[in-house]
């Protein structure tokens, strides 16, 4: 069971999440907070294992609270979910911590799949945001941690272009004809190789790992 928090400062945003959430037999909501000061407090209380985040809320903000969070417990998720998907709160969301960016007008599938990636150390992005963190990796042709690039085996290549494009572990296996677990294996070398400390940092390296493999 996957004990989940809701955060949003708005009533009606809340109880819709608390009731797509209750549709999922896997996901227990084991409370709501209307602002960041007390979503760190229940999480110090509650110890839920994802944090469905939003931004913009009086008092303590989204990023703030993601921040705190994450320092005190490593282990908890946060996925923001918001309305606003541009730069200015895509950036420092991610480097407060934040796993996964989603958009509220995401489909209520997308949203539930991005619990239970989260859940799992998967990092769930909506399409949009993802391609533009990787254009803007593009963009500025940045080099991957210690500067040198990688080699990859053929089939880490292949995962790691389905990563760029946000597919999760099991869409990956799906698409390769692969044992999850086979691709769990994947993404970890792919990691330790790069040195990302996440499917994020993969996502955005992918075009110039890529290009540099034979």
């Amino acid at each position: 069971m996957i004990r989940v928090l809701l955060v949003d400062d708005q009533h009606l945003v809340r109880a819709g999440l608390r009731m797509l959430c209750e549709s999922d037999p896997g996901i227990d909501v084991v409370a709501e907070a209307d602002n960041g000061r007390d979503a760190v407090r229940l999480v110090d209380e509650l110890h839920p294992d994802v944090v469905m985040m939003d931004l913009r809320m009086p008092g303590m903000d989204g990023t703030t609270a993601t921040a705190r969070i994450r320092a005190a417990h490593p282990a908890c998720r946060v996925v923001v979910v918001t309305t606003f998907d541009d730069d200015d709160h895509l950036y420092p969301a991610l480097a407060a911590g934040a796993c996964g960016f989603l958009v509220k007008d995401a489909a209520p599938a997308d949203l539930l799949a991005g619990i239970h990636r989260a859940a799992e150390g998967d990092s769930p992005f909506s399409p949009g945001v993802l391609r533009r963190l990787v254009d803007r990796a593009v963009r500025s042709r940045q080099p991957a941690p210690g500067g040198e690039l990688p080699r990859l085996t053929p089939r880490e290549r292949d995962v790691l272009r389905l990563i760029a494009e946000g597919l999760s572990n099991q869409e990956i296996a799906e698409r390769l004809h692969l044992g999850v677990t086979t691709v769990k294996s994947h993404v970890t070398s792919l990691m330790t190789k790069t040195g990302s400390p996440n499917r994020v940092r993969l996502a955005m390296l992918a075009p110039r790992v890529t290009e540099a493999d034979p």
